[in-house]
Order: C-alpha cells, then sequence, then structure tokens
C-alpha cells in the first residue's frame, strides 16, 4: 500500500494505473475511521474487483467547517486509519496537506470555488451556511486528482450524496457515484467520527435520531393516507426533548431525488434530523 502526499504523485500513479487498463474506485474521507467508512472502502473493491485499484483519501477539509465548528477538535489518528486501509487491501492512501490542497489560502490568495445552488440551500445546508461549498470544492479537486472510475459515499449524509451527485451531473465528471448503506452500532446510533465525543450518560441519548426515523416509519406505515409533516415534526421534537441532553437542530421530511420538502409524508419518502447531543451534532436520515 503506498501512502501518496503529493497532489502531483496521486496524479501520476493514478494515470499509470488508468494506462495499465485498471479502473480505480475512490472513498473520500476525514479520517479516524470506523466501520462505516471499512464498509464504502469494501464496497468500492467489490465495484473495481481485485484487478482493480483503490484509493483512500485522509483529510480533515478546513474548507467545510464554520469557524464556530469542530475543526481543530476533530478526531484524527493516521497511524490507525493506515493500519485498517492496508489490512482491507487498499491501493493508495492520498494523505496531502492543507498547503497542497489549498495552494495560497493562507495569504487570501486562494479564490475559486465549486458551489451547487439549489439542493445545498436546505437542512445541512442551512444550519451550516458554508458547509457544502466546502465539499463540493474539496471533493472536485480530488475526483481531479485521483482520476476515479467509480466514488463511494455513505448513505448517513444523504444531502451530502445528492449534491456530489448533481455536481458530477452538471460538470460532466466521469466518474459513477455509489451511495452505500448507513452503518450502525447495535442499539442503532449511526457511526460516526463524532461519536468520539459522546461521553458518559450522553452516548446513551443518541438514540434519540434512530428511535425518531423508527416512530416516523412506523406512523407513515400505519396511516391508510399521507401523515401530516407537522404532525410527525411534533412527534420527533417529543422524542429529541425527552432526552435531557439533546436538542433538535432541524427535523425535515423530502423527495429522496429531489430533495424538496413534503408536507404530507407517505411510504417512500425520506426524513432526515440533526440533534445536538451535548454540543456534539449529530446527523441521521432514513426512508419512511
Amino acid at each position: 500500500m503506498r501512502v501518496v502526499r503529493s497532489i502531483s504523485a496521486m496524479q501520476r500513479l493514478a494515470r499509470q494505473w488508468q494506462r495499465g487498463g485498471a479502473r480505480i474506485g475512490f472513498v473520500p474521507t476525514m479520517g479516524y475511521l470506523h466501520e462505516g467508512h471499512l464498509s464504502l472502502v469494501r464496497e468500492a473493491r467489490t465495484r473495481v474487483s481485485h484487478s482493480g485499484k483503490v484509493v483512500v483519501s485522509i483529510y480533515v477539509n478546513p474548507m467545510q467547517f464554520a469557524p464556530t465548528e469542530d475543526l481543530s477538535r476533530y478526531p484524527r489518528d493516521l497511524k490507525r486509519d493506515l493500519a485498517n486501509c492496508r489490512k482491507l487491501g487498499v491501493n493508495a492512501v492520498f494523505v496531502p496537506s492543507d498547503t497542497a490542497m489549498y495552494p495560497g489560502r493562507a495569504e487570501g490568495n486562494y479564490s475559486t470555488y465549486v458551489v451547487e445552488e439549489t439542493l445545498a440551500g436546505r437542512m445541512e445546508g442551512a444550519s451550516r451556511p458554508t458547509h457544502f461549498r466546502g465539499v463540493t470544492t474539496v471533493v472536485a479537486k480530488l475526483f481531479n486528482i485521483v482520476l476515479p472510475d467509480i466514488a463511494v459515499f455513505g448513505a448517513k449524509d444523504w444531502q451530502q450524496a445528492a449534491i456530489i451527485k448533481r455536481m458530477v451531473s452538471d460538470l460532466n465528471f466521469p466518474v459513477k457515484i455509489i451511495v452505500a448503506p448507513t452503518v450502525r452500532e447495535t442499539d442503532g446510533v449511526a457511526m460516526s467520527s463524532r461519536n468520539k465525543y459522546l461521553v458518559g450518560n450522553l452516548r446513551p441519548q443518541a438514540v434519540v435520531l434512530s428511535h425518531s426515523i423508527k416512530l416516523a416509519r412506523e406512523l407513515v406505515k400505519a396511516s391508510a393516507k399521507p401523515v401530516s409533516a407537522v404532525r410527525l415534526n411534533t412527534t420527533v421534537a417529543k422524542i429529541v426533548s425527552a432526552a435531557p441532553d439533546a436538542r433538535l437542530d432541524y427535523v425535515e421530511f423530502f423527495d429522496p431525488e429531489t430533495l424538496l420538502p413534503q408536507k404530507q409524508v407517505t411510504r417512500g419518502s425520506h426524513m432526515a434530523l440533526a440533534v445536538f447531543v451535548g454540543k456534539t451534532r449529530l446527523i441521521d436520515n432514513g426512508r419512511l
């Protein structure tokens, strides 16, 4: 397994593989890999087969963090991440620096960004206004560096995956986007690097997100007609408020393809929510 830190070296390696006829599968991450990430790596390997190449990027992208967010605290463990990638037969891990990814940014000389203007304005985009500009910019750059045939993203970040798919379509990136299922802990909590922050009695309270999705799904399934989104919002708010250290940021019901909000929710609709558990902000989503 190669650990590549230079952009030019990663591009040279990708082109070398392409000349040899190998397909490239790519999993972009911010590191601190958990089983959810590793499931994406396995999916990438399945998609390109053993004759293909799998690349994992590990880069905590400062562009997707607001000044008030947890960039400096974001968990990191490169040694463990590399060991996990090696066990899974990853061919290359791309670990760039901020200086390499955003040359001149510290001096105010970086000024090119990729912005999606329709899907990014709601839910996570409303709560974190600069977030998706950072995501689309870094993913576009990574696609140009790694040159993948397929890229695998997790369904836990449903809105992010939809935005990346739209960017790829609108800007004609020659890459197929795969959205793999969310991996959960035994109690239903979606795996996330930020779960590390949930210490003491905070961790058990994180179940309010998956419990909210489960109850909303049951209510929609049991109803002979569409269920009011207002009613479901009230139900979710009650579930979250029952946890002493949990606070609802948003909950929304929407079409899974267009992300357009729905006032009347039916089976096949999608639900997403964000909840602060203590100071840690968690997200989850699911099909109803």
